[in-house]
């Protein structure tokens, strides 16, 4: 059922399954909450509340926002929290990954926990060696030609490099409810807003948060040539101790949706384990 919560700027669409300590989940852009469909019964039956959330400009929050940075993520991230009744952990895919950085170390009485999956929360670069790399060329320059046309049909090319191998089992009603929601007025203003946003805000704030955090990269991911080494850069910039680097073998850039059990068990287990719960 969903939820709405208005906040500075427009109105956030949420939805609640279950009962116990907060988990908070934000999607990357030009998506929506369903891309966690498969990732909350695991989470609900080991006993968490798992609210999932539409980014501002996506899914069925309000279309139109004054800006798109990973800082105002974080706030509207931060407010669902608050009306939630945190703390809460955090976990964020791509964009949010950022977000959920910056959210950490704004308010570190509301975050217990981060998750960032597939995260932009560094200012990036390209090597030279990074264009012999054949799955960061195709993926690259379909995204960047999907942020800079506002091309949907780029998009959905990105998309079908961004989840290699085998396509999940509900991989077409996953492609059209992004169509569908990206032919709705200002859908596409959001994608590219989050697109052309740098997460230099994001890179940042990690040696300023103070909760554990877990990083998960997929092997395959598009979005870098070496994503093992991303991800443990990530881990690099926050304080010594706090962050943990696992690797999905296979996965693309959306392994919440292509292994949606293997990332379950991750968060599952970071959360048990001594670090979290400290």
């Amino acid at each position: 059922m969903t939820e709405y919560l208005t906040v500075d700027g427009g109105t956030i669409a949420y939805e609640v399954a279950g009962s116990g300590p907060l988990i908070v989940l934000a999607h990357g852009m030009g998506d929506s909450r369903a891309a966690y469909r498969a990732v909350i019964p695991p989470l609900v039956a080991a006993g968490y509340r798992v609210a999932a959330v539409d980014l501002r400009g996506c899914g069925e929050s309000s279309a139109e926002w004054p800006e798109w940075s990973r800082t105002a993520i974080a706030g509207d991230l931060l407010a669902v929290v608050r009306h939630l009744g945190g703390p809460a952990v955090l976990v964020g895919h791509s964009v949010s990954g950022g977000a959920a950085t910056i959210a950490a170390a704004r308010e570190p009485a509301l975050i217990t926990a981060v998750v960032e999956l597939a995260p932009f929360t560094r200012k990036q670069s390209v090597r030279l060696g990074d264009l012999r790399v054949r799955r960061f060329r195709r993926g690259m320059s379909r995204l960047l030609g999907a942020v800079l046309f506002g091309s949907a049909k780029l998009w959905r090319s990105y998309l079908d490099v961004a989840y290699p191998g085998a396509k999940p089992a509900h991989w077409a009603q996953r492609l059209a409810r992004i169509d569908a929601l990206l032919r709705e007025p200002g859908r596409m203003k959001a994608l590219r807003g989050m697109g052309g946003s740098a997460p230099a805000d994001a890179g940042a704030r990690l040696a300023d948060v103070r909760c554990p955090v877990l990083v998960v990269m997929g092997t395959l991911d598009p979005d870098w040539a070496d994503p093992r080494a991303e991800g443990a850069a990530v881990v690099a910039a926050l304080p010594p101790g706090l962050g943990r680097l696992e690797l999905i073998e296979g996965a693309g850039h959306y392994p919440h949706d292509q292994f949606p059990d293997r990332v379950a068990s991750l968060v599952l287990s970071f959360l048990h384990s001594d670090a979290a719960r400290a």
